[in-house]
């Protein structure tokens, strides 16, 4: 496979706070392209209800354990009414540095038939193993699946 590249911009509006835009989002207008972006209330000045860099990274491993789980789910004929994922990312200070050192991941898939739940449960460890940006940061990623029938 060929280099893929992804652009992002950011830019600095006031105080802790900035625009996330990418120039490849096409959305309706051009405000629906970026994100408003600050730092996060745990650190001095930092502003509470404004998506932060360890929102998104957190948001990065959830969303994309979700589009392999729709590859894999399709792949191998899955049949599921709904998935969700709630996700935590853990801040903290280690060897005197600021981190995010897990990520834990709680999917919750449904399904229509009782036979498929093991097969659901394996479709979601594959998902997990296979997941880009999973294997591309060195955070613990811990998931608790939850699987429930229609």
């Amino acid at each position: 496979m060929e280099k893929h590249y992804y652009n992002v911009d950011v830019n600095w509006n006031n105080d802790r706070k900035g625009n996330l835009c990418s120039p490849e989002i096409n959305q309706f207008n051009t405000e629906n392209k970026c994100i408003e972006v600050a730092t996060p209330p745990e650190f001095p000045k930092g502003i509470s209800g404004i998506w932060s860099p360890e929102h998104l990274f957190t948001a990065a491993v959830s969303s994309c354990l979700m589009t392999t789980f729709l590859s894999i789910a399709e792949n191998s004929k899955l049949e599921f009414t709904s998935f969700s994922c709630k996700s935590k990312g853990v801040l903290e200070q280690v060897d005197g540095k600021f981190l995010m050192s897990e990520i834990i991941l709680e999917p919750t898939v449904t399904i229509t038939h009782e036979k498929d739940r093991e097969r659901a449960e394996r479709v979601l460890q594959k998902s997990e193993a296979a997941c880009l940006i999973s294997n591309s940061i060195i955070s613990k990623i811990t998931m608790i699946s939850t699987i429930n029938m229609q």
